[in-house]
C-alpha cells in the first residue's frame, strides 16, 4: 500500500498526510506479515514510528508470520530509537518470542548492539 512503502521509507511528510484519511488501514498486512509499523520499525524510521503509534487502532504488536514483532526487527538492527519508543508503549510484550523462540533482546545481543541491550534491561 501507499502506506507501507512511504514508512519503509521514512517519508513522513506522506505518512502524515496518508494517516489523516479515514480509510487508511493500519493492520494491512502483505503475504509475510509485514505492517506499515513493522516496516518503519526495520528500517529505523524513529520519526514514523512515532506518527503511527499515535493512532489508537493500531496493533504495535502485531508479529508477521514468522512470529517477530516490530520491536524483534527493531532490536535485531540495533534502532536504539525506535525500541525505546516501543518499549513506552503498555501494548508491546519485550519478552515475545518468534518461531525459533528468539526475543528481541536475544537479537540486540547477538548482533552486538550494547545499547539496545541496555535499554531492554
Amino acid at each position: 500500500t501507499p502506506l507501507s512503502i512511504a514508512a519503509q521509507n521514512g517519508h513522513e511528510g506522506v505518512v502524515a498526510l496518508l494517516l489523516e484519511r479515514g480509510d487508511v488501514d493500519l493492520q494491512w498486512t502483505d503475504k509475510a506479515g509485514r505492517t506499515p509499523l513493522w516496516r518503519a520499525a526495520l528500517n529505523g524510521h524513529q520519526g514514523v514510528v512515532t506518527l503511527l503509534l499515535a493512532r489508537a487502532d493500531i496493533n504495535p504488536d502485531k508479529p508477521d508470520t514468522r512470529g517477530c514483532t516490530p520491536l524483534s526487527w527493531a532490536a535485531m538492527y540495533g534502532h536504539v530509537g525506535v525500541v525505546t519508543l516501543l518499549l513506552r508503549r503498555e501494548d508491546i510484550n519485550p519478552n515475545v518470542s518468534d518461531d525459533c523462540r528468539c526475543t528481541p533482546l536475544y537479537f540486540a545481543a547477538l548482533n552486538g548492539h550494547e545499547e539496545v541491550v541496555k535499554v531492554m534491561l
